[in-house]
């Protein structure tokens, strides 16, 4: 199998995580009974940063759970086979940072998705969450994922050994 072009995929990589404005979000309930949904994020540090409304199911969830999923996937009709869409993927730790200060970050929310609607949202019951990556799987086709952390910095090849099937 020829080895794949690891500076081609890592750029790839980085582009996407760029590239993409909202993220899946995985999370459990009170009994523990998995939840998903999703959120616009910003990223600044090596942490990702979501603002969400208090009345949203999720608010709670990823309040109450010190560590959550969250997923950036390429959309359907950008993937040339849908079961090898491209997508990376990050355990995460979340903390619920409150409305007031972090200026440099809801500037980066304003650049994003404007200022007039962040204005708004800021008016209403939303909270901003940081959440801290940890480890992280990206997927850009078969046989192609990879061990990463958000930066791209840690870019390993996942190898299977097929022996075993």
């Amino acid at each position: 199998m020829k080895q794949p072009n690891m500076e081609e995929l890592k750029e790839r990589y980085v582009a996407f995580v760029n590239s993409r404005k909202s993220l899946v979000i995985s999370s459990q309930d009170e009994q523990g009974v998995p939840f998903i949904s999703y959120a616009p994020y910003v990223q600044l540090g090596g942490k990702l940063y979501i603002y969400i409304s208090r009345i949203s199911d999720h608010y709670r969830y990823v309040e109450n759970n010190a560590h959550i999923h969250v997923m950036l996937i390429n959309d359907e009709s950008a993937s040339p086979n849908v079961f090898a869409r491209e997508r990376v993927r990050w355990v995460c730790e979340s903390q619920n940072l409150g409305n007031e200060r972090y200026e440099e970050i809801f500037t980066l929310f304003d650049e994003r998705f404007g200022d007039k609607m962040m204005g708004m949202l800021r008016g209403l019951d939303f909270s901003l969450f940081e959440l801290t990556p940890s480890s992280g799987r990206y997927v850009v086709g078969f046989g192609q994922a990879f061990d990463v952390d958000l930066s791209g910095e840690r870019f390993e090849h996942v190898v299977v050994d097929r022996k075993d099937k």
